[in-house]
């Protein structure tokens, strides 16, 4: 059990329930060349995690089986894993989207030289961490010198054609707050986004995701630090907006661990909270990629902790940004 996961035991928050499963959110691994202090994976440079062969054929199987339209790319640095390439092409070739949740800077790892051409070429949607406009806040956040090269990126993903009209190739930014609060209006911050980053850097880009900070992992471990975890759970729980249950992600996205393993969301495989085993009718205690081979949880339960009040508070948030 995750040690954050005794603090976040509810009884109250509603019941949900799947629709048809239309998204695989896969995490291909831990490794990332970044340390971020809102990271809810606890990746890094030092991680060693990395999904097999085995298993990734079995997403693609499970990408036939299920008919499903979307296949999301995790990490870590999801282009770290060295079968990337082969993955994302391979679901392409299916007629899958891909997106790539991209930390941007890994564009200019070793080795790395191709990856935004790449990306191009096989027209993969990109969201883009990027948690301000300004450097300092960036790099308190990301570290030193990330803002700059972070930049660097996303000028070279515009000369590719990513966020220029009619190019149909989708850039879009992340933005989480710097503490324990919720984040500003997305329309109104992503207006300021685009201004500021075209006026100082030429840069453009689709859309901005404006995301809670979920309380797991570093940024629940640092809320606990400072005395601070309880007042943030309380100010998401006053916020709570019933009309974001019918948006969360979960009710059509599976997420899948490194090892093939299930669950409703990444902050649930986070925490540990395996999908129900009664969603796909197994019989086991953690339900495995395989297991879609087999069956769909359409209708199924959801498995919910306090910590789901970070995506229906206020105005709602999620892979897609606001509800």
């Amino acid at each position: 059990m995750h040690v954050m996961l005794p603090l976040l035991q509810t009884q109250d928050f509603p019941p949900l329930r799947r629709d048809r499963l239309t998204t695989l959110q896969v995490n291909l691994g831990y490794r990332c060349n970044q340390s971020c202090l809102h990271c809810h994976v606890n990746a890094g440079p030092t991680r060693t995690e990395m999904m097999d062969d085995d298993t990734l054929e079995v997403v693609l199987d499970v990408l036939r089986a299920q008919d499903i339209s979307v296949l999301d790319l995790t990490g870590g640095a999801p282009e770290l894993h060295p079968a990337f390439t082969r993955l994302v092409s391979a679901a392409t070739a299916l007629g899958v989207r891909v997106i790539d949740r991209c930390n941007l800077t890994v564009l200019f790892e070793p080795g790395q030289d191709n990856l935004a051409q790449f990306l191009a070429n096989e027209r993969v949607d990109i969201v883009a961490s990027l948690p301000c406009y300004s450097s300092e806040n960036v790099d308190q956040q990301r570290g030193e010198g990330v803002f700059d090269k972070s930049i660097a990126a996303l000028q070279l993903l515009n000369t590719l054609g990513y966020g220029q009209p009619g190019s149909g190739l989708l850039l879009n930014l992340v933005y989480n707050p710097q503490g324990p609060s919720l984040p500003p209006n997305q329309a109104a911050l992503e207006a300021d986004y685009k201004r500021e980053l075209f006026t100082h850097f030429g840069i453009v880009f689709n859309a901005l995701f404006a995301l809670a900070n979920m309380p797991i992992q570093r940024f629940g471990s640092t809320l606990v630090s400072k005395g601070s975890f309880k007042s943030y759970m309380q100010l998401l729980r006053d916020n709570f907006a019933d009309a974001n249950l019918a948006g969360v992600m979960c009710r059509s996205l599976i997420s899948v661990d490194w090892q093939g393993y299930l669950y409703d969301c990444d902050f649930n495989q986070q925490l540990g909270i395996a999908l129900p085993e009664s969603a796909l009718q197994t019989g086991l205690d953690r339900p495995h990629l395989r297991d879609l081979l087999r069956g769909e949880p359409t209708g199924q339960p959801i498995a919910t902790a306090d910590h789901c009040y970070g995506c229906t508070a206020g105005q709602g948030s999620s892979c897609g940004g606001a509800l």
